[in-house]
């Protein structure tokens, strides 16, 4: 476990464009998409996608323009929650001369990523936003992934979500997601908070809004932890029995959420859900 937190964090710079499903090819609402509405009334940006931050619901939205996000308890930002002395903590081999990302990802740019995104790690009372982030670091720390945040001959259009929601032009510009450490952050966060095609936003099943159709609930797929794996691998993981990665990932939630104080929520494994069509 020791060597894998060393390169946990290198996930960052591929979880939002690498694991299945991040892209689609064709828009989600709006004119582009013949007038659809975005599910949770989530807001249709002027590009003909779905999502909940200002690039989505601010200038040009085409529907739903108010956000379905509730506000944040509170006021308290990512911060009041993850202190620099918890994320070292946390993340104590982030620093290690063995680690490739060594140094890369700082206190500083998490938190100045998560303030460009309306209730990440805010939403809900105080275990919700403690959950969230537990969840959100379980994940990205069970990745080993590092270099370039898709493989060598990925398809360009797998940056174009992304690089349109932060405001980077990604295609043109991949690189920068693995030498900036804020927008590395934020691709990952970015990915966190939206809806990948007939899935919903891991924020959305955290914090205890989404709710599964007849067809997710027949299939297994109940909120939890759980379907957050099968959101981000599922074709690979899900569906299969007991699986090492997905009890790694199970690893890593328990060990964040121990750290915050706070229970684990139920229906943590994948393992008898089918995958997202």
């Amino acid at each position: 476990m020791d060597i894998k937190m060393l390169y946990g964090l290198l996930t960052l710079t591929s979880l939002a464009i690498l694991l299945q499903g991040l892209g689609t090819s064709a828009q989600q609402c709006g004119r582009q998409a013949g007038g659809a509405l975005c599910a949770n009334r989530l807001c249709c940006s002027q590009h003909g996608w779905c999502g909940i931050t200002p690039e989505y619901c601010g200038t040009g939205c085409q529907s739903q323009c108010g956000g379905s996000t509730p506000t944040p308890s509170g006021g308290n930002g990512v911060g009041s929650i993850i202190t620099r002395d918890l994320f070292n903590q946390m993340l104590k081999y982030r620093n290690d001369p063995r680690c490739p990302s060594n140094g890369f990802y700082t206190y500083d740019a998490f938190i100045a990523a998560a303030r460009s995104f309306n209730g990440f790690g805010t939403t809900g009372d105080l275990a919700t936003r403690k959950r969230e982030l537990a969840a959100f670091f379980g994940q990205t720390s069970h990745e080993t992934t590092g270099g370039r945040p898709t493989a060598p001959d990925g398809p360009n259009y797998n940056y174009g979500p992304a690089g349109r929601a932060i405001g980077e032009d990604l295609i043109n510009n991949p690189d920068i997601v693995a030498t900036n450490a804020i927008i590395s952050f934020k691709t990952a966060i970015w990915f966190w908070m939206t809806p990948q095609g007939n899935k919903p936003s891991c924020h959305s099943v955290i914090i205890g809004q989404w709710r599964p159709s007849g067809a997710d609930t027949a299939t297994g797929r109940v909120p939890g932890y759980g379907v957050i794996t099968n959101i981000i691998n599922g074709g690979l993981e899900c569906g299969r029995g007991p699986d090492n990665r997905v009890a790694s990932r199970i690893g890593f939630y328990r060990r964040y959420c121990d750290i915050l104080g706070i229970n684990y929520g139920s229906n943590l494994d994948c393992c008898n859900q089918r995958p997202f069509g």
